[in-house]
């Protein structure tokens, strides 16, 4: 946790000067924040990053000359500091998330300047301090080091067939969830998925899970069934519940009020599991700042569910599985890496 009476000092990267105008204007109208400094392409920021000593960066990723990719594959190593990208509807997000951002915002939408400014605001103080994986995935993996086994089927156990996993995460969840997801055979059971993302950007993500990832995921629509081999990602803006029909299970997908301050909200989606789920069920709770799904957790174990944490050594951020484990939700915490391994062992005993 960032000290509340230390201000954090921010560098802004974009080669815009009127999007570093005014991503600078509205940063410094935050008490807590201080920018100290811009750079005008990414090679400009590499010069300056050692003298101005920022504790979070903004960073475009589209830039010409040295990409904001390339950015960050240069910077990490050097200064492990928090980036907090800002980037357009583009998939190449995730590729830098893949390199080692911690989170990103979408660029404004023309009269949505306001709304941008306090999205990038609550990012950029919820990375101060955040644990920084430089080059933790596939994209940064250098040639020749060893790929992932393909994971062992579960088989046909038709006990597996009557269990339904939830998954919630936020900071730095992007690249955690996929860590869990691409250790996870294809014939899974049913999974739901809630990550925090800005509008535009769950179907790219859904994409990019199912094609490194044995299962299929998509983004969810309404009335989809919940089955084993599926895993179904909850859609920007709108709020994903489990609804039960006899033995049958579909998601509802909602544009309802916020809970807990999102939309979705995992809290929404782990108070419907435990409200209508009447089979075996699991939830994890990972990476991320606040508190949304640590209440929703503790409700689905008290309904009967096995519940899983990711531990604090493994968070970029451990905000929502601190207070999950805080308030007794959680019955076992693990890595990152691990804890696909503690759910494959947990449904071998289903």
């Amino acid at each position: 946790m960032w000290p509340a009476n230390k201000k954090i000092r921010v560098m802004v990267v974009d080669d815009s000067i009127m999007a570093r105008t005014m991503i600078t204007n509205g940063l410094s109208k935050h008490p807590r924040i201080e920018v100290v400094g811009t750079g005008f392409n990414a090679n400009d920021a590499m010069a300056k990053v050692g003298q101005l000593r920022p504790d979070v960066i903004t960073s475009d990723v589209e830039m010409p000359g040295m990409s904001g990719i390339d950015f960050l594959k240069q910077l990490l190593p050097r200064y492990p500091l928090p980036v907090i990208l800002v980037s357009s509807l583009n998939l190449r997000v995730f590729d830098a998330l893949s390199a080692g951002a911690v989170d990103f915002v979408r660029k404004p939408e023309p009269g949505q300047n306001e709304v941008f400014i306090t999205a990038l605001t609550q990012k950029v103080i919820a990375a101060a301090g955040a644990k920084v994986r430089p080059g933790s995935s596939s994209l940064a993996r250098p040639a020749g080091a060893a790929q992932l086994a393909v994971p062992a089927r579960l088989g046909s156990k038709p006990s597996l067939d009557q269990v339904i996993i939830g998954l919630g995460a936020s900071t730095g969840g992007t690249e955690a969830t996929l860590e869990v997801l691409k250790r996870l055979p294809a014939d899974i059971p049913g999974m739901l998925i809630v990550q925090h993302m800005p509008t535009g950007f769950t179907q790219m993500y859904a994409d990019r899970l199912n094609r490194l990832c044995q299962m299929e995921v998509r983004e969810a629509k309404h009335g989809d069934e919940v089955r084993r081999g599926l895993a179904l990602l909850a859609p920007a803006d709108y709020q994903m519940r489990v609804v039960r029909s006899g033995s049958r299970y579909t998601v509802s997908c909602t544009s309802g009020e916020k809970v807990s301050g999102h939309r979705p909200s995992v809290d929404a989606l782990f108070f419907s599991m435990a409200e209508q789920v009447r089979c075996k069920m699991v939830g994890i709770i990972m990476t991320g700042m606040g508190r949304d799904g640590a209440d929703g957790l503790l409700h689905m174990r008290k309904a009967g569910a096995y519940t899983i944490g990711q531990d604090k050594e493994s968070c970029v951020v451990y905000g929502m599985p601190m207070v999950a484990q805080n308030i007794g939700a959680v019955q076992i915490q693990a890595s990152c890496e691990n804890i696909s391994s503690v759910l494959l062992r947990h449904l071998n005993q289903v």
